[in-house]
């Protein structure tokens, strides 16, 4: 087993900071246009450093992905937070990922139409979304995946 560094452990470090400070923005309802563009730099920033990190593993690839879907998504850029939305359902498909990440990935499709005002597709991966929510084991999780589908903007579609 080789020895952890220090460049792992910080970049370790900085994926979680960055993740931590683009949930920040995103629950900023203040927010400017300066603050969209650090959003978009830090949720990027979060998936590098998470690439980087002696505990990578493909469900942070997963995540990250996801979170630059609802980056794109709350800031209106449909076409972006859809190609995030179906690489995150790409990898959950591909490593059969189950409970909390499976709501998330059905959840960031429904989203990403929904900013593409195509109503059909996102109450069909919303319906999806509800479906697998309801599977979540953890009540904490759950409650966390609750909170995250009922917050906007979801532009009119439920």
């Amino acid at each position: 087993m080789s020895e952890v560094t220090e460049e792992q452990k910080m970049h370790h470090y900085m994926g979680i900071e960055m993740n931590i400070q683009t949930w920040n923005l995103l629950d900023n309802k203040e927010r400017n246009e300066q603050d969209d563009f650090r959003m978009i730099n830090f949720a990027k920033a979060s998936l590098y450093h998470w690439r980087k990190s002696d505990k990578y593993e493909l469900v942070n690839e997963q995540r990250g992905q996801w979170m630059l879907s609802r980056v794109y998504s709350c800031l209106g850029k449909a076409e972006e937070a859809l190609s995030y939305a179906k690489e995150t359902l790409k990898i959950t498909e591909e490593q059969d990922l189950q409970d909390f990440d499976l709501g998330y990935a059905y959840e960031s499709m429904a989203r990403a139409y929904a900013a593409f005002d195509n109503k059909d597709e996102s109450i069909k991966w919303l319906e999806k979304a509800k479906k697998a929510g309801d599977l979540i084991k953890d009540d904490k999780d759950n409650e966390y995946f609750i909170s995250d589908l009922e917050s906007e903007p979801w532009f009119n579609i439920k």
